[in-house]
C-alpha cells in the first residue's frame, strides 16, 4: 500500500461517510472507547467497508497484544483471528478487505512480543499490510520502546510504522515525550525503509507541525470530531484538516 495523506479514524458507517465527504485520504476503523487502537465490532467494520467501497483505502485496529497474562501466549492472537474471520465472512463478495491492520503493543514489554505479533500478522487476509505500532509514551503503556519496534518491523515484514500515543488523557504526541524524539523516530523508520504515519491526539493547530516531521500520513480523530475523541466525526472538520495538509 502506498500510504499518503490524511487518515481519519471512524467508529461506524455514518462517521465513515463524513470522513469521505470531508476528503480524508484513508479511512481507519476503531472503537475509541476500547483504547487507542480499540477494535470495533466486526459488524461495524463491515459496514464501514461497505460505505467506503473502493473510493478510499481503509484500515483497521485490532486492539493490544498485551502480556501473556499468565495464560497461553497465543490467546490474543486467537481472539484477533476469530474477529478477523468473522469480519471477512461479513465482507465476502461485497467489499474489499482492509488495506492494513494494526495491533498495539501495550503491556507487551518484556515478553516475546515479536513472535506473538508475527502469529497475529500471519492471520491477516492476503493483501493487508502489516503496521508496526510504536507508542511515544511507551513506558506508560508498558510497551517496547520505539527503537525496538522499528528494528523489529523489517523482520516482521511490516511496511508501515505508526507512531502514536497510548494514554489519550495525558497529552498528545508533541507533549508526552521529549520534543526532539518524534522527529528522531520518524528518521529512524525512514532509514529502515518504512512508511510512517503519525498520530496521538494531534490538534488542528498542530497539523502543520505533524507534517513538518515528514511522515507519509497524519492520522486524526479527536481533531475532526464534534466534542472530542468520543464525539462524532464531522465532514467540515475533516475538510479543514485536509486544507491544512501539505500533500
Amino acid at each position: 500500500m502506498n500510504w499518503r495523506g490524511l487518515l481519519v479514524s471512524v467508529r461506524d458507517a455514518a462517521e465513515a461517510a463524513a470522513a469521505v465527504e470531508g476528503g480524508a485520504a484513508i479511512i481507519d476503523v476503531k472503537e475509541p472507547r476500547h483504547g487507542p487502537l480499540g477494535a470495533a465490532d466486526p459488524e461495524a467494520i463491515a459496514a464501514v467497508a461497505q460505505v467506503v467501497g473502493t473510493r478510499r483505502p481503509w484500515t483497521m485496529a485490532c486492539g493490544e497484544l498485551g502480556g501473556d497474562g499468565g495464560g497461553e501466549p497465543n490467546t490474543v492472537a486467537r481472539s484477533i483471528g476469530r474477529r478477523l474471520g468473522r469480519m471477512l465472512a461479513l465482507l465476502e463478495g461485497s467489499a474489499v478487505p482492509p488495506a492494513a491492520v494494526k495491533i498495539g503493543l501495550a503491556g507487551a514489554a518484556g515478553t516475546d512480543w515479536q513472535r506473538r505479533l508475527l502469529t497475529v500478522f500471519e492471520l491477516l487476509p492476503a493483501g493487508s499490510d502489516r503496521v508496526a505500532v510504536a507508542y511515544a509514551d511507551w513506558e506508560r503503556a508498558g510497551a517496547p520502546p520505539p527503537p525496538d519496534v522499528i528494528a523489529a518491523a523489517a523482520e516482521l515484514n511490516c511496511s508501515v510504522l505508526l507512531l502514536d500515543t497510548f494514554d489519550k488523557a495525558a497529552g498528545g504526541l508533541f507533549t508526552c515525550c521529549p520534543p526532539e524524539m518524534p522527529a528522531a523516530w520518524v528518521t529512524a523508520a525512514r532509514a529502515a525503509r518504512l512508511q510512517v504515519a503519525v498520530a496521538g491526539r494531534i490538534t488542528q493547530a498542530e497539523i502543520p507541525a505533524a507534517w513538518a516531521l515528514r511522515p507519509d500520513v497524519v492520522a486524526l480523530r479527536s481533531a475532526v470530531c464534534f466534542n472530542g475523541r468520543d464525539g462524532a466525526v464531522q465532514a467540515g472538520l475533516v475538510r479543514r484538516a485536509v486544507s491544512m495538509s501539505n500533500v
